[in-house]
């Protein structure tokens, strides 16, 4: 068998050698380099990380040891340098390919690696795979392409809360990220449902917090009930691991510990910070079923005082800027009914219980930048206004705008960074078709309404406001996604075309040629299948990708309404 980028299609001008995000220049050449035995792996300065993950990929595809060029140099060469004067932005690559050498040459190691996934699409599909192929030829097209990202900030939520993904399959995750240039990976690590997260100050909220007894068969209306008990956590051996695994990718680890809603795993193990004071505020378990739970953390300086306990052991794993403290779908029925709720309210001098939620979320968002770290929240933390200070949020705070475009917009207005995720474009949990689909939940959106995603809304798009659009984002809620078999169904494709939305600079979505991308797709497809990806297929899912439903439930086991998408 032969793998090389003959196997291609042959360049055209509206997706060179089916590249897939698209690169933004590409210039065949004439000619071939052969990658044997002999070929060296020569890493400058700055590049020896990138050259380590780049020879164990390659290595373990090809057969071939990529070893350092040796004193009297190498008949052929990959070569990876740095160097930010020859290239356009930090993360931009030149990949240039002779028939003596290829080199990649960036801003960054992170532009650096970039080249090196390019360097492994040339391949061809078999350049994935964990063991060589017989009689595999492994070959470059001569040719020059220069590349670099639309936005810096592009990511993938992961849901690990709702049904609990063990670290193998998160390291896996991380690998396909890297592998479509994505560089934020957001790891939603606390909900109602279970706690993920190992804290030694308080052992309770994985003892207890991170086991469930049994959960809805389906979304919240379903009848059906699995009685498997269900959980998992991380160690925080397990989290250092995953952080230095992902920087290892260039990829940017995000946690999200959500607060003052959805924390019915984090009540349950701790009563106390519960509302204790009301009938249904105590004696609770790790909750069962989807949807908002309606307990919530009690506004008390326990609570205040558990948390920065909480932040301060994350702040040593997770060395990123920005730290995520969800600060969405917050009812305030049980702060209304609490006494104590209510007493609170009036020693802080607040307008009402519907402050308390922006009260926590501002006092964090300062604990955060005192450390200098940035909260960032999804777009409900925007309900106790934008005035920055003693009562708001602290200067940088930013936004995940999920419930349509006006709340990143209205922060990128005031002067706030803003990633975009929109769950009626970027929400991954919901269906991909009518008809067929596992859990038909949400809206329809389709491989091709993900790849006219456009991240900046039009009123933002020319204005000042518009440098605030850090990226975008998509999300992937697991209460459907039982496992990593359904996480590859719900994500692939569309996560491909989300990649190129992100990374390549695309015309405007009426503009947008689906046609190319379903060519590229083509091949992009078979890259896929040696990773071992389980996508959903172009033409509708395989028969084993179905559910097989009792009958008369099939109704309740989603939300197929489109006007009704379910709640995050």
């Amino acid at each position: 068998m032969t793998t090389s980028a003959a196997d291609a299609p042959a360049p055209g001008p509206d997706h060179g050698p089916a590249l897939l995000p698209a690169a933004r220049s590409v210039r065949p050449g004439d000619g071939r380099l052969v990658l044997d035995a002999s070929t060296a792996l020569d890493a400058g300065p700055g590049t020896e990380t990138v050259a380590r993950v780049l020879r164990s990929e390659l290595s373990a595809a090809t057969g071939l040891p990529l070893l350092p060029p040796g004193p009297e140099g190498a008949a052929t060469a990959v070569r990876l340098r740095i160097d930010p004067d020859a290239v356009d932005g930090e993360e931009g690559y030149r990949l240039s390919v002779g028939d003596r050498e290829a080199v990649i040459t960036a801003g960054s190691a992170a532009g650096v690696q970039h080249g090196t996934h390019t360097l492994r699409q040339l391949l061809g599909p078999a350049a994935y795979r964990r063991s060589p192929l017989p009689g595999a030829r492994w070959e470059l097209p001569a040719g020059e392409i220069e590349d670099g990202p639309r936005f810096a900030w592009r990511g993938f939520m992961l849901d690990v809360s709702r049904h609990f993904m063990p670290k193998d399959g998160v390291l896996r995750y991380l690998d396909l990220l890297a592998a479509h240039k994505l560089n934020v990976f957001h790891f939603h690590l606390t909900d109602d449902q279970g706690w993920r997260v190992e804290i030694k100050r308080h052992p309770r909220l994985t003892q207890e917090g991170a086991w469930r007894p049994r959960s809805r068969f389906g979304h919240r209306a379903s009848p059906l009930w699995n009685e498997q008990p269900h959980g998992g956590y991380y160690t925080q051996d397990d989290i250092r691991e995953i952080v230095a695994y992902a920087a290892d990718r260039n990829i940017t680890v995000v946690p999200e510990i959500d607060i003052p809603g959805h924390s019915q795993a984090a009540i349950a193990a701790y009563p106390e910070l519960g509302n204790t004071d009301i009938a249904d505020g105590n004696g609770i378990d790790v909750w069962t079923d989807w949807g908002i739970s309606p307990r919530v953390l009690a506004p008390s300086e326990y609570t205040l005082r558990f948390y920065e306990d909480v932040l301060t052991e994350l702040l040593e794993l997770f060395p990123a800027e920005f730290v995520h403290l969800g600060g969405d779908e917050c009812p305030r029925d049980q702060w209304k009914r609490s006494q104590a709720a209510q007493a609170r309210v009036a020693e802080l001098g607040l307008d009402g219980t519907e402050s308390l939620q922006p009260w926590i979320i501002g006092h964090f968002s300062r604990w955060l930048a005192e450390r200098g770290r940035r909260l960032i929240g999804w777009d409900e933390i925007l309900e106790g206004g934008l005035d920055e200070g003693s009562a708001g949020l602290a200067p940088g705070a930013a936004v995940s705008s999920w419930r349509g475009y006006s709340g990143g917009v209205a922060a990128a207005r005031a002067g706030h960074d803003v990633v975009m995720c929109p769950e009626q474009q970027v929400y991954f949990d919901h269906r991909q078709a009518d008809g067929d689909e596992p859990f038909p939940i949400g809206y329809v959106r389709t491989l091709h309404d993900v790849y006219r995603f456009e991240p900046v809304p039009p009123e933002l798009a020319g204005t000042d406001a518009e440098r605030h659009v850090l990226g975008a984002q998509a999300n992937l809620w697991t209460e459907v996604v039982h496992d990593r078999r359904r996480a590859d169904y719900q994500a692939f494709p569309r996560l491909s075309a989300f990649a190129e939305v992100v990374w390549s600079q695309l015309p405007p979505p009426a503009d947008r040629d689906t046609a190319a991308f379903d060519r590229r797709m083509e091949d992009h497809y078979a890259r896929l299948d040696a990773l071992g990806v389980e996508y959903r297929p172009p033409g509708g899912p395989h028969l084993w990708q179905r559910s097989v439903l009792p009958e008369g439930v099939e109704g309740s086991l989603g939300r197929p309404l489109e006007g009704e998408p379910p709640a995050r």
